[in-house]
């Protein structure tokens, strides 16, 4: 049995797990209750999992990470926008 099929679904489940989050402060931009330190993690981590997976070429690694990098950043890119524009 080929046990790779795992590996996409992690991808898929783990990569979209964050998607809600992204999509509901993209529509209210509201991010008081979003832990800057959290998400400044998760962004680097799977940026660094992505910087792995590349280097292992392993697709599935690959692919949960670029999405999670992309949808952490977006809310991390709006935590640190929300923030600033308080302090304007």
């Amino acid at each position: 049995m080929n046990l790779l099929i795992f590996g996409y679904f992690a991808a898929f489940f783990t990569a979209v797990s964050f998607l809600p989050q992204a999509i509901k402060t993209v529509k209210t931009r509201e991010t008081a209750g979003l832990s800057l330190l959290t998400y400044l993690f998760l962004f680097l981590g799977s940026l660094s999992w992505l910087i792995y997976g590349f280097y292992l070429t392993d697709y599935p690694l690959m692919i949960t990470n670029s999405l999670t990098t992309i949808f952490t950043g977006i809310i991390l890119y709006l935590i640190f926008s929300e923030r600033n524009s308080k302090y304007n």
